[in-house]
């Protein structure tokens, strides 16, 4: 992709989703997301409907009428975007893939965010850290954040996201808000999403095509795994075969859902062809 289509592309995510948090997402993020708690800002004199708690006793002795401590919310929360670049986010059946679902719904969140004054960093993973942004306030920050989302190639195709959580852990000493992006179509990671869930705010945002939950009666078609790189001949008009790939994908799904529940993580479910608006929405709205 030359600079000029990238920077289109750039543009049109931007206006898109910077839209979309400044309408919409923005109140709801800060609601949602609160900060470390509040610090004294300044003293204004009491005015009917203040906290009676709230006046500063020695300033209004001095003067001779109530003055009210004003306290602020001590925010500077980080948040932390967990991307999949796994060979199978690169599949979709309707007018968008599954990664390109993913890159709006990752801008959508860092403009909240930038809008609270938050920092934002992010993390591409396949079966390894293909890339590590640390966290960063600013407009220019999350438009690079973007740049990566649309153009970066992964070295490997195959996902491993007990890996990716390690490397969170490793990197962010204190509490962040995390967001991580993929199909989760792997398992093995419960452990390791307990110690992380057990120190920050973790949100799993399942992003999936209605083409991949159950195989239909094709006949005999030739298929290629993403990750691996596999071809197979497939006998799709087969009841076993497509039974049993739907059990395999649904046991993915339940391991996800159950996952992320039992290690008191938060979970979105959006396929490419609904709005995320509204699910993400609802979840703040929800969560708030």
């Amino acid at each position: 992709m030359d600079t000029k289509e990238l920077l289109k592309k750039v543009r049109k995510i931007e206006i898109k989703t910077r839209r979309l948090s400044d309408h919409i997402f923005g109140g709801e993020y800060h609601s949602t997301f609160k900060g470390r708690g509040m610090t004294f800002s300044e003293v204004r004199q009491y005015y009917y409907g203040d906290d009676v708690r709230n006046i500063d006793w020695n300033v209004t002795a001095r003067y001779n009428e109530p003055f009210v401590k004003v306290f602020e919310e001590e925010r500077e929360l980080t948040m932390m975007l967990m991307v999949d670049v796994s060979g199978s986010e690169l599949f979709g059946t309707t007018e968008q893939f599954k990664n390109e679902v993913v890159t709006e719904i990752a801008a959508t969140l860092a403009f909240s965010a930038t809008q609270n004054n938050d920092k934002i960093g992010l993390i591409l993973f396949s079966d390894q850290v293909e890339l590590y942004i640390p966290p960063k306030k600013g407009r220019s920050h999350v438009l690079r954040i973007i740049r990566e989302l649309i153009e970066f190639e992964p070295i490997s195709k195959k996902t491993n996201l007990t890996e990716a959580l390690k490397f969170l852990s490793n990197v962010m000493k204190k509490k962040a808000i995390v967001f991580v992006l993929s199909d989760f179509m792997v398992d093995d990671y419960e452990h390791t999403m307990k110690i992380v869930s057990g120190k920050h705010d973790v949100t799993g945002i399942r992003v999936y095509d209605q083409r991949e939950e159950a195989i239909p009666n094709l006949g005999m078609v030739q298929m290629q795994d993403e990750e691996s790189g596999e071809l197979m001949l497939v006998n799709t008009a087969s009841k076993r075969v497509r039974l049993n790939y739907e059990k395999f994908y649904r046991n993915k799904v339940n391991y996800f859902k159950d996952c992320f529940s039992r290690s008191g993580a938060g979970t979105i479910d959006c396929r490419v062809d609904e709005s995320y608006v509204k699910k993400l929405l609802g979840y703040f709205k929800q969560r708030g």
